[in-house]
């Protein structure tokens, strides 16, 4: 195979919308191709397509975008631009405004939850959480 493979996202009417939106969220993405039907784009570096499908499928929490996140101004950061017009969920989950779910997430939690002596701490922790604070993740 010589050729990646990427996400395709079902939007009704939406696509370049979405596509602009996500490209003023994450650094390094740009708009790579649209037209009326298809909009293609890169968000640091992983193409996306957007299609505009119609109202017959909608968007849910099976399928879902992880941000790993060094810092908490991160978390904070990506946490606000999509929420805006969008809703929190819980343990770093989130919808965006167009319905696409998000996981906002510390890149340390796979280090902590791969400690048995913390795990339990840790997901006890996590599970109380809308939006993830390293600090109370670390002391957990």
């Amino acid at each position: 195979m010589t050729h990646p493979i990427y996400p395709c996202l079902w939007f009704d009417g939406q696509a370049k919308a979405a596509a602009e939106f996500y490209c003023s969220v994450f650094k390094n993405s740009k708009i790579l191709d649209h037209n009326p039907l298809v909009v293609t784009f890169e968000l640091n570096g992983t193409k996306f397509m957007g299609l505009n499908g119609g109202p017959q499928f909608k968007f849910n929490e099976a399928v879902s975008f992880v941000v790993n996140c060094d810092t908490q101004e991160e978390i904070d950061y990506y946490w606000e631009k999509l929420t805006t017009g969008g809703q929190e969920s819980m343990c770093g989950w989130l919808k965006d405004k167009f319905g696409v779910s998000w996981q906002i997430v510390p890149a340390m939690i796979a280090e902590l939850m791969g400690d048995p002596a913390r795990a339990e701490r840790v997901t006890k922790a996590f599970m109380n959480m809308r939006k993830l604070d390293i600090e109370a993740l670390m002391n957990a």
